[in-house]
């Protein structure tokens, strides 16, 4: 479920009429707590036709079809509180491992097979994309409707609509496109016999629903509707499938030559279109042009105490943003967009976003805290991740000197933007780094402040987390609760946050799309561009233009703290696909992107079958010298990924092909 659409339902049905009398008929009928049930209401207390004669059951209607939407917060789902619905892509790519098989990283070790997909969301989109539909065919049936509201019900239908088959068009490939008559049932179907359109139609008719719904649905909303898609929103689903269709695994894939429809035709195009990357650079600039977006910042932090904001590296402007850092604290203004610091509404940098499930319940936020606050601490960040963040004055860190990169302790502690502190104990190689590394990683000697803590023990405040053998993260008599990188995420935790009964976690945001991913698509599809192309859609022309790229990308580069690109790079196409190829991994860390973006580059098989490795988690404190050594992890299952080609996408559930004879497997499964 996603919450996006299920705060509002809460929301905006809560005191209507209509809502109470189906509150009251379900109570009397002893089914208060299903109350919400949308089918239940449908099929059991009236009829489809009286749906469309009330403005309230129809708006019902359309966050009930909403509810199917999957839960795209929730990375792995944990043993506590396993999710079947959580995206395979949450821990599926390199990001990092943890232990257990889980929702979201058994494709990489065997467990996934045609006869036991174990994550099978067929039905369930196909069912949203029914009542999209339903919705479609029968909103001009309302009376109660101004021309205002008509119009936004729609929007948001074609926005469903659009995205259920984006959802499945990502994880599995061609599927096939229903007729827009609504079916009776969604049994029908689950049983209507329909072969696979090709991924250019399928590409085809979600970006022309999705840009149906942008005409449709509004640039703004008010904050009690915060939650329900935008133009903006409809724009930048349609841009991001645009980009990944004109990446080279969906954009003249000979690796797919062989697999055809019945009528012979390619599923995936066998002749590379340069004009597919004009088309996403078209849309990302359509976004950038409603002029409603902007890069989220905070102020420099200035004080007396010495715990102010850090001062810039020399190879940083110190201009104002957007063509410098100078009048910012780069640090909050990336960690801020994650912790919960700030209600959803007031931060502009975000497009389509939702409740973060994954911090409810102890679901992710279990397997990264310590032991000694509530967690495991088994999720474990790889250290080719913790690689690429580079050291404050933008070097690669494989750049930076023999002492920079040392094992040995700082020696003073110190404390920047007025709250993060650094402990004497860290290593000079976690010292010194960028904004961004700090705003997401937790590494050996990290302090974790768990100010709402209100327990008796007060060593739980501030705690000097250790990785160490027998430090303080592990438990010895539970082989589960240890770290085996050294690294953890702490992207979307809060000074504050606590799991423990006796303290508190922050809700926290979970950011859908965000300004930054439409600046760097913006970007990555200009570089690839052949040519110039003008969106017919809407007039806009874009090309390789040397100063937006330059422009766009340092708006990323300068709120990280980080120096910006050169003139000469910017020129150069092998330099900037690397480049850009760098800040998306760093930007978007465990933010479910990675997964996607090595599929749709073609780089999966390369990155995932890459040795695990991370510091000697073995070792002891008194052997410190020896834990700061980076190693290679193979000793346990969850430490040995595997990636072959079939798993560029995932397979169709055996009971889905049953169903559907004329569906094909796909290649390899």
């Amino acid at each position: 479920m996603n919450t996006t659409y299920k705060e509002v339902k809460r929301r905006l049905t809560a005191h209507s009429f209509g809502f109470s009398l189906i509150l009251i008929i379900g109570c009397a009928l002893g089914a208060c707590e299903d109350y919400l049930d949308i089918n239940k209401y449908v099929y059991d207390q009236t009829t489809l036709d009286s749906i469309f004669l009330s403005k309230a059951r129809t708006e019902e209607y359309i966050n009930g079809a909403a509810d199917l939407l999957l839960d795209e917060s929730i990375l792995t789902g944990s043993e506590w509180a396993w999710d079947a619905t959580s995206s395979p892509s949450g821990s599926a790519s390199d990001e990092a491992i943890y232990p257990f098989i889980l929702p979201g990283n058994r494709i990489l070790y065997d467990e996934v097979t045609e006869i036991n997909s174990t994550f099978n969301p067929w039905p369930r989109c196909y069912r949203g994309i029914r009542k999209a539909n339903i919705i479609l065919a029968n909103i001009h049936k309302n009376e109660e409707l101004t021309e205002m509201e008509a119009r936004d019900f729609r929007g948001r239908a074609y926005f469903l609509r659009a995205y259920f088959y984006f959802y499945l068009v990502r994880l599995y490939g061609p599927v096939p496109i229903l007729p827009d008559t609504p079916m009776d049932t969604d049994e029908d179907v689950a049983t209507a016999s329909f072969e696979r359109n090709t991924y250019e139609e399928c590409v085809e008719k979600i970006c022309s629903d999705f840009e149906e719904a942008s005409k449709l649905l509004p640039v703004e909303r008010i904050e009690s509707q915060q939650y329900i898609p935008t133009r903006g929103a409809a724009l930048a689903y349609k841009a991001r499938l645009q980009l990944y269709a004109a990446s080279p695994q969906f954009n003249g894939n000979t690796y797919y030559a062989s697999w055809k429809d019945s009528q012979g035709r390619n599923f995936i195009a066998q002749t590379e279109d340069k004009n597919k990357w004009g088309k996403a650079a078209a849309t990302f600039k359509r976004i950038i042009d409603l002029k409603r977006y902007d890069i989220h910042t905070v102020a420099k932090i200035v004080n007396d105490k010495g715990t102010g904001t850090l001062p810039l590296p020399s190879t940083v402007p110190d201009a104002a943003f957007p063509e410098g850092a100078g009048d910012i604290d780069p640090y909050k203004s990336y960690k801020t967009l994650f912790d919960g610091t700030f209600q959803p509404y007031i931060v502009k940098e975000y497009i389509y976003y939702a409740v973060n499930n994954a911090y409810i319940n102890n679901r992710d936020s279990r397997l990264i805290f310590p032991s000694k606050l509530g967690g495991n601490a088994s999720y474990s960040v790889t250290y080719d991740l913790i690689e690429e963040y580079r050291m404050a004055d933008g070097r690669k860190f494989s750049e930076a000197t023999e002492a920079e990169r040392s094992w040995q302790a700082v020696g003073t502690s110190k404390t920047f933007t007025g709250e993060y502190p650094l402990s004497a104990s860290r290593a000079f190689m976690d010292d010194n780094r960028e904004p961004r590394f700090y705003a997401t990683i937790g590494f050996n000697h990290c302090i974790w402040p768990s100010t709402s803590y209100r327990g008796s023990d007060v060593s739980n405040k501030n705690l000097d987390v250790e990785y160490y053998q027998g430090g303080n993260v592990t438990n010895l008599n539970d082989n589960n609760h240890r770290n085996r990188t050294g690294y953890t995420s702490k992207k979307y935790v809060h000074l504050d946050d606590c799991i423990f009964w006796d303290g508190s976690v922050k809700t926290k945001t979970y950011p859908l799309f965000r300004y930054a991913e439409v600046l760097l698509g913006y970007v990555e599809a200009m570089n690839e561009m052949g040519g110039s192309y003008t969106d017919e859609e809407s007039g806009v022309t874009v090309q390789r233009d040397i100063e937006e790229m330059i422009y766009y990308f340092n708006q990323i580069r300068y709120r990280a703290g980080q120096p910006g690109i050169t003139d000469i790079e910017a020129s150069s196409y092998e330099t900037m696909k690397e480049l850009i190829k760098h800040e998306r991994r760093i930007e978007f860390a465990f933010e479910d992107h990675r997964y996607w973006d090595l599929l749709r580059w073609k780089d999966a098989y390369e990155a995932i079958n890459k040795p695990v490795r991370g510091l000697d988690v073995s070792a002891r404190e008194s052997q410190r010298q020896q834990f700061y050594t980076v190693r290679v992890w193979n000793t346990e299952r969850t430490m040995r990924r595997s990636f072959s080609n079939k798993m560029y996408f995932w397979p169709i559930d055996r009971n889905v092909l049953q169903k559907n004879g004329k569906l094909v497997q796909n290649p390899g499964w």
